[in-house]
């Protein structure tokens, strides 16, 4: 099914589809910036992918770092993550992704849309006009990554509080954040400090094959 939608999707749009893929049964392809509106516009309106289900936000700037190789070992937390070999955050080209993941109830299909976005200036056109669910999603990623969504009636953060700097899952920003906030008795209020604690890694980044998708496996 999903390579039928896929030879649909690249007659649709001959010059929109950068790439695209099948893995595990589940189509992807990759547009341009610039085409998201119009596509969208075709998916929901031609194809009838009435559903946008997810929409999320993705930074780039460590995949693929040597930290993530754990080929060692087969089974357990083998390690820690060793920090020094992390690859410095990508500051230049595609470093963050808006993936959006939409379902055709009428077809019974699914389709995940991935579009790139410049390092420096990560801005997209909101597609809450053509789905009223990516409200949400889409104020979680602008907190989330500071992904800006051109035309959103509302952006504003939606999981951090009032005042929060930064962007928490970018990958350059570290795991025990800036400040730390308690109760002060004295002043009768929350109160935000810079932070106490040593920056250290509790649970070890641990990417593993998945046996169920290995046809050799019995």
């Amino acid at each position: 099914m999903s390579q039928g939608l896929q030879q649909q999707l690249q007659s649709v749009f001959t010059e929109q589809i950068l790439d695209s893929d099948v893995v595990h049964g589940e189509l992807t392809i990759e547009i341009g910036v610039t085409d998201v509106m119009a596509v969208c516009q075709t998916l929901r309106d031609e194809l009838g992918f009435e559903q946008l289900i997810d929409l999320c936000g993705v930074d780039y700037s460590t995949y693929g770092g040597s930290a993530w190789q754990t080929q060692a070992t087969d089974k357990g937390f083998s390690r820690a993550v060793d920090v020094a070999s992390f690859v410095e955050p990508n500051d230049e080209g595609y470093r963050y992704a808006v993936v959006y993941h939409l379902l055709s109830i009428e077809h019974n299909q699914r389709l995940r849309l991935k579009v790139r976005l410049e390092a420096e200036q990560p801005i997209i056109a909101s597609v809450t006009s053509i789905w009223e669910s990516a409200n949400w999603f889409e104020r979680e990623a602008f907190d989330m990554f500071g992904i800006l969504f051109d035309g959103h009636d509302d952006l504003r953060r939606i999981l951090t509080d009032y005042g929060f700097i930064g962007h928490p899952f970018r990958k350059d920003f570290p795991l025990i954040g800036h400040v730390e906030m308690r109760y002060d008795p004295e002043k009768k209020r929350v109160v935000y400090e810079p932070v106490s604690i040593e920056e250290r890694t509790l649970v070890p980044r641990v990417i593993r094959d998945d046996h169920r998708y290995d046809k050799d496996a019995v």
